[in-house]
């Protein structure tokens, strides 16, 4: 692993599950972890439930756009870490692959979407401190 692991979240429509991971990535790791998301099927916009809900945590995602998944993307990254999308996802050897398995927050009610959310929060604090050593500066 690089010395600033990279983490690529991946959903299908890259407007929900893998915006929120990505927002709290960001949110608790600052500059020390890169962090990617894409969709295998990006929608045009991101759930608005879940900037909603991410809101409330104080983390502003509503300026972020799905994106498609590339190669590039997963050969870029150290960690991908799936969420529904199955097969869609590229495998390259030596790399660190998870799949998250989560409700879609599409079509859901907003204790619903909350409820995803925090559990997207525990993963990401977990993963943080697997990516990161001990004591690293914050």
């Amino acid at each position: 692993m690089t010395e600033k692991p990279t983490v690529l979240f991946v959903c299908v429509h890259n407007a929900g599950r893998s915006q929120m991971a990505a927002g709290y990535l960001q949110h608790l790791a600052g500059d020390r972890i890169e962090v990617l998301s894409a969709g295998s099927a990006p929608k045009d916009q991101i759930n608005p439930i879940a900037v909603a809900a991410m809101a409330e945590e104080g983390i502003d995602i509503a300026g972020n756009t799905p994106k498609l998944l590339t190669t590039e993307a997963v050969r870029e990254a150290d960690a991908v870490i799936t969420m529904g999308c199955g097969d869609a996802c590229p495998i390259f050897p030596g790399k660190r692959y998870e799949d998250w398995v989560l409700d879609d927050p599409a079509g859901q009610d907003t204790a619903t979407v909350r409820r995803i959310r925090d559990e997207i929060r525990a993963r990401v604090e977990t993963l943080i401190g697997e990516l990161l050593p001990a004591g690293g500066a914050a």
